[in-house]
């Protein structure tokens, strides 16, 4: 189910490049933050000061230069005081160069790093907005490798096109400038040429190899994904011995890699004696028209070793220039497939004038609503009950009848089709998210934990409780003693996804942060699945405590937890077949007394098989 596709570029890339690009602007000019905007500027102004150096150091160069070979009769000192001084100069200027660079770099710093925490989070905010059916068909290992690709791609691309790109081009106007001032129109032009040639092959090669780096960054997504994956399933791979196949699957997407790392690395090669070949070629032209000036008497020694040094200064920000580009280029690749995430719009959204839910008793109703996640599968068809307030109603029925589907739908994790759900007389589709989950509590079928202390997954139910209020609630779900015997207590950590703890103290926990949370309605699924029958006893009757006075849907497989329920709903394939009490349901003698007879006799059996003796003395005892 292809259900939240990328959005699909109708631009060209270089116009995608340039809205992608268009979008860091606000990042580079924070609105609200004088602070940032202040670095900015004095950033540029030491760009500014540090190109001024660059382009006037050769000048000292070459009065250095000239004034060792004096023409006339100066006195010794000046052949000494002059040359010193002017070579003090240039090494002053060179030094002032890195120094306002530095300078430069520190004062954007925290701009550039501000701006990756704002996409950050921005990009964290938009995945807990976009909706379950999004993460359902979503790779974690894969998503988080996009997130984390462009993240970093933007500091690099805030700091370079600002502070290499176009200063590069600045500094070559000025340099062409200044040689056809000092010099004539030729030394210019060859140098223009030389660079505009440079930069064509650059770029020309640059987007030729990036489609490499396509394949490289998506065999790496691909392979990333598999190892998050394995590793997260760590122990069904151990149940099947099948360690070697998930290293041959990891592997093949290795391999991958390799190749298309193979091709970025050598057509690199190509790119860098391409342009060591072109600028070499530029430099011993200038150099041959300064040597010939030398020797005519035009020009002087000084003026051939600043034409030199000009260009070699021009040189070392070209170069970089190459490796610049690329980079931008990856960065705006990386950034794009990250933005792309950021542009899929949430299938769950709070309506325009949405409301804060308003909880009065509790009552929950669900009025004629059809449901399916695709359109060939219905999964829920014309359901209508009521939850009273304060009342308990239990949902039973066969695997895929759709119970698991109406807790998901009363968070609102999807929207209905027809007909709605309303709390309390409110249609759940006009209030807001946050408010609607702030009302429920729900103890699920599948719990997962975070890889954090048990003191952190009790009290994720309400991150500002004391911990006499953990503890509490610990002792209400039967957990506390458990906990208590631990070296570290509550400290303890539970590890990735909660596996160093059994499926019963998993879900204990899930209990327990659920009663701590408080809610006025209150949804059990399959609360107890995973609990041994004495735990479940000691378990039920917590349950029954904390439910008391409130709105609570039981979603059971085990109808022993459900026989005290003010209403029982059996669900078949999408519909409810029957409703009543447990008594009612089984004078009925339908469904609901098909599945409770066929549950006890489960029990017995399990029975027979752990106590062979009790059950062999009461099948010998007379009638």
């Amino acid at each position: 189910m292809g259900a939240h596709p990328a959005p699909e570029r109708a631009e060209s890339p270089d116009s995608h490049h340039l809205e992608t690009l268009r979008s860091l602007l606000p990042y580079l000019w924070p609105k609200g933050r004088p602070d940032l905007r202040a670095r900015v500027v004095l950033a540029l102004i030491a760009l500014a000061g540090a190109k001024a150096a660059t382009v006037y150091a050769p000048f000292f160069y070459k009065d250095a230069v000239d004034a060792l070979a004096p023409e006339g009769a100066e006195s010794a000192a000046a052949l000494i005081a002059v040359p010193v001084f002017l070579v003090l100069s240039y090494g002053a200027a060179r030094i002032l160069m890195v120094a306002l660079a530095q300078i430069r770099d520190g004062l954007f710093a925290r701009v550039g790093q501000s701006a990756v925490r704002a996409v950050a989070l921005r990009t964290f905010q938009h995945m807990h907005a976009l909706s379950l059916r999004f993460h359902l068909e979503r790779r974690t290992g894969g998503l988080s490798r996009v997130i984390e690709r462009g993240t970093k791609a933007i500091d690099f691309l805030l700091r370079f096109t600002l502070f290499n790109i176009a200063p590069t081009l600045i500094e070559l106007v000025l340099v062409c400038g200044i040689l056809a001032w000092v010099f004539d129109w030729r030394f210019a032009a060859v140098t223009g040429v030389t660079v505009s040639i440079y930069i064509w092959f650059t770029f020309s090669v640059t987007e030729w190899r990036t489609r490499f780096r396509r394949q490289m960054n998506d065999r790496d997504t691909e392979a990333n994904t598999k190892a998050i994956d394995s590793l997260l399933n760590f122990e069904t791979v151990k149940y099947f011995g099948n360690e070697d196949h998930e290293a041959r699957r990891f592997d093949r997407s290795m391999e991958g890699y390799e190749a298309a790392a193979v091709k970025t690395a050598t057509s690199l090669s190509l790119l860098n004696a391409g342009q060591a070949v072109l600028f070499t070629v530029g430099l011993v032209a200038v150099m041959l028209m300064a040597g010939a000036g030398v020797a005519d008497g035009t020009l002087t020694v000084g003026d051939f070793v600043m034409v030199n040094a000009f260009l070699l200064q021009l040189y070392q920000p070209l170069n970089l220039m190459g490796m610049v580009y690329r980079e931008i280029r990856q960065a705006l690749i990386d950034m794009e497939t990250m933005f792309d995430l950021i542009s899929i719009p949430p299938e769950i959204k709070d309506a325009p004038d949405a409301k804060p839910l308003q909880v009065k008793g509790g009552t929950i109703r669900f009025e004629d609503v059809h449901f399916s996640y695709d359109k060939e599968r219905q999964i829920l068809k014309g359901i209508s009950f009521e939850v009273p307030a304060g009342k308990t109603v239990a949902l039973v029925g066969p695997s895929g009848a759709g119970k698991s589907t109406i807790s998901r739908i009363l968070y609102r994790f999807y929207d209905v089709a027809e007909g709605r759900v309303t709390i309390d007389g409110q249609d759940i589709s006009k209030v807001t998210q946050e408010s609607l989950r702030h009302a429920i509590g729900i103890v699920p079928q599948d719990t997962v934990l975070f890889n954090d202390t048990i003191r952190y997954n009790i009290r994720y139910g309400r991150p500002d409780a004391a911990e006499e209020e953990v503890t509490r609630a610990a002792e209400l779900a039967q957990i506390a003693g458990f906990i208590e015997r631990l070296p570290q207590g509550y400290s303890s950590m539970v590890g990735e996804r909660g596996l160093k703890l059994s499926g019963g103290e998993k879900q204990r926990v899930a209990i327990a942060r659920t009663i701590l949370k408080n809610p006025p309605i209150l949804m059990l699924d399959e609360a107890t699945s995973a609990l041994d029958t004495e735990t479940e006893r000691d378990i039920q009757s917590a349950l029954r405590e904390i439910s008391q006075g409130r709105t609570t849907l039981v979603i059971a497989h085990r109808l022993s937890t459900v026989v005290e329920a003010d209403e029982i709903l059996v669900l078949s394939d999408g519909q409810i077949t029957e409703r009543g009490t447990h008594g009612s349901l089984l004078a009925e003698g339908g469904r609901y007394a098909a599945m409770w007879q066929n549950q006890q006799e489960e029990d017995r059996e399990k029975d027979r098989q752990r106590n062979p003796a009790t059950s062999m003395a009461k099948n010998a005892a007379p009638a």
